[in-house]
């Protein structure tokens, strides 16, 4: 599939006096994978609840796909057209076992019309993909950070998404959890499917990244490649430091 996944069009956000975001503009494409990166209070979690509809914008569009503007749709609605988001903090379900938490992710999303064995046959692709299959009873709250982590990252692979959004995906792991993350993202990336990544961790983001977005007082500062903006005077001075 070619073509814009995600349009941003001139978006502002404000909070009392605060502009989180302003006039922001950005398009990501079906099979990118786009970070999103910055200073603290850049506006790159506010940009992602507004994609989500978690937060309205006071002016400006959000375009996704072939569809009209999502900015008024609720969150539940912007969920079942196809975007998924999962968030900086795990967010677990204390009861529930692992291959749960997959039914959930997978009966929540563009394929919650599969039951019996082929709802099974999807929960079983994510856990292998996920690396979580000899997890699969355990319950959720007995997982490690890193496993919870790729436990809420297979609950929104279950959903099979055409937009995926990743907040902090390898914030506290560990270096041998980065390596397995890296992989993950990477077996994420489809033809059909777009991947936003908020992330601090620059290794990280120039492995999976085709290009970054660098966001600075809800505006966008650069575009384009890591190793460029890695050499950018602006970005070292205002993220990357010298």
């Amino acid at each position: 599939m070619n073509g814009v996944a995600l349009l941003v069009d001139a978006v502002t956000v404000e909070f009392g006096s605060f502009r989180a975001i302003d006039m922001l503009s950005l398009a990501i494409d079906f099979g990118e994978v786009r970070a999103v990166i910055g200073p603290n209070g850049a506006g790159k979690t506010t940009l992602l609840d507004v994609i989500s509809g978690i937060t309205r914008p006071k002016q400006g569009r959000v375009v996704f796909g072939d569809r009209t503007d999502i900015v008024r749709a609720s969150e539940s609605e912007i969920a079942r057209a196809g975007i998924r988001r999962k968030f900086q903090k795990p967010s677990i379900f204390e009861g529930l076992n692992v291959r749960q938490h997959i039914e959930i992710g997978a009966q929540g999303g563009l394929v919650r019309t599969l039951f019996g064995h082929a709802l099974d046959q999807r929960v079983d692709e994510v856990l292998e993909a996920a690396g979580l299959s000899g997890l699969a009873n355990r319950p959720a709250s007995e997982l490690a950070h890193g496993q919870k982590q790729w436990l809420e990252i297979g609950m929104v692979m279950a959903s099979n998404p055409a937009l995926l959004m990743l907040d902090e995906p390898v914030a506290g792991l560990t270096d041998e959890e980065t390596e397995r993350t890296i992989a993950l993202v990477r077996k994420l990336r489809r033809a059909d499917r777009a991947i936003v990544v908020v992330e601090h961790d620059m290794d990280f983001v120039e492995r999976i990244a085709d290009r970054v977005t660098v966001l600075h007082e809800g505006r966008t500062l650069f575009e384009g490649l890591m190793a460029d903006a890695r050499a950018n005077e602006r970005v070292k001075d205002v993220y990357l430091g010298r």
